[in-house]
């Protein structure tokens, strides 16, 4: 039996409020997803993928069915947050989408090789953003629901 899309659960490492708000529109907009978790940072994102620190008494089988990762945030980078995500067998399969502030951003390449399933160039544009985060979650959710 498959999980109803509507519950399926996206973290969203963002430290922009701006940028959150607007995902967070996007999401509803598209009906896309019920339950978002919000973390501002790559470093309180890292204690609460592997409940550490104050995510240690957390239940350890909730693990995110999808991850929206800014790549440019405060303490630990995204990047940073990618790579420890990969390397663990636990975490490795779990899809990821990349935010960045440019399709020109050197870290690409190394977000790719490391396994991202796709990446969104944070538009000024509204009606693009929300089209890119449907056009990137619909599937992934689809698929992440499947083998969860």
């Amino acid at each position: 039996m498959t999980t109803p899309i509507e519950s399926i659960e996206i973290l969203l490492i963002e430290d922009n409020p701006n940028d959150v708000q607007m995902v967070t529109m996007a999401l509803e907009e598209n009906h896309v997803v019920n339950r978002v978790v919000h973390l501002k940072d790559g470093a309180e994102a890292l204690d609460y993928i592997f409940h550490e620190g104050t995510y240690a008494a957390s239940e350890e089988d909730k693990a995110p069915k999808v991850i929206m990762l800014d790549l440019n945030m405060p303490r630990v980078s995204g990047l940073e947050v990618l790579r420890k995500l990969k390397a663990e067998e636990k975490t490795k399969d779990i899809p990821v989408v990349v935010f960045t502030s440019s399709d020109d951003d050197p870290n690409l390449k190394e977000c790719y090789r490391l396994g991202i399933n796709n990446y969104i160039v944070k538009p000024l544009d509204y009606a693009q953003f929300k089209k890119a985060i449907n056009n990137s979650l619909t599937g992934l959710l689809k698929y992440s629901s499947r083998f969860r």
